[in-house]
């Protein structure tokens, strides 16, 4: 099989980048990474070299590009269907899509408002309108996913669910944004897994600083 190359941006800072390599790393599959970093403002021109979106993460598996991290999450537990990137369940794997997808396309109020930031210390900030649905929202979704698996992770075992929403994890820690105690234990596990340690100790040891990313 032709090895896969995973194209990611500054861990510090790519929500989007840290979703695919959460996913991956914490089922244990194997791949190569290659971080392009951010160059604001006017974009980094070795990411349009590699991504015909203009955008990462992108995955390459021989000649074959895919961009997008859910689309990235689904090619890979069809090749590795025994890894558990998805669940074995038909229901569940349909719940696991929807959840990831609603993550995808919706809370722009608590994206735009709080990126993610693996460095910035904790603490909160002015929450525009908008936030509190969101928050609301992601609670209810994860508590009504561990109610129906018992935990510790959305659908019992870490799958690619969870990964999708990891930057959501950081994104509420960092901004001290949620109490209640089922939801921070949730967020506890996550940030205990390996996979998110390795990223946030390489995160910590990025020399880039992005501005517009430092609320």
């Amino acid at each position: 099989m032709d090895k896969l190359t995973l194209y990611i941006a500054n861990k510090n800072y790519s929500s989007w980048s840290f979703r695919p390599w959460m996913a991956l790393t914490g089922v244990g599959i194997d791949f190569e990474e290659v971080l392009i970093p951010f160059d604001y403002p006017n974009g980094n021109p070795n990411i349009k070299a590699v991504s015909p979106s203009g955008h990462v993460p992108l995955l390459q598996h021989g000649a074959l590009k895919i961009w997008e991290s859910f689309a990235i999450i689904e090619y890979v537990a069809e090749l590795y269907p025994d890894a558990g990137l998805l669940p074995k369940d038909r229901a569940e794997r349909a719940l696991a899509r929807s959840a990831s997808m609603e993550m995808m396309s919706s809370f722009r109020a608590l994206r735009s408002a709080c990126p993610m930031n693996i460095r910035r210390p904790k603490g909160k900030i002015a929450l525009p309108d908008g936030i509190s649905a969101d928050i609301s929202r992601i609670e209810t979704i994860w508590r009504d996913l561990l109610q129906k698996s018992g935990g510790p992770f959305l659908f019992g075992a870490f799958s690619g669910a969870d990964a999708m929403f990891a930057p959501v994890v950081n994104r509420f820690d960092i901004y001290d944004l949620v109490s209640s105690a089922d939801i921070l234990a949730y967020m506890n596990t996550m940030k205990a897994h390996p996979a998110w340690r390795k990223w946030e100790e390489a995160a910590r040891a990025e020399p880039w600083i992005v501005p517009e990313d430092e609320v």
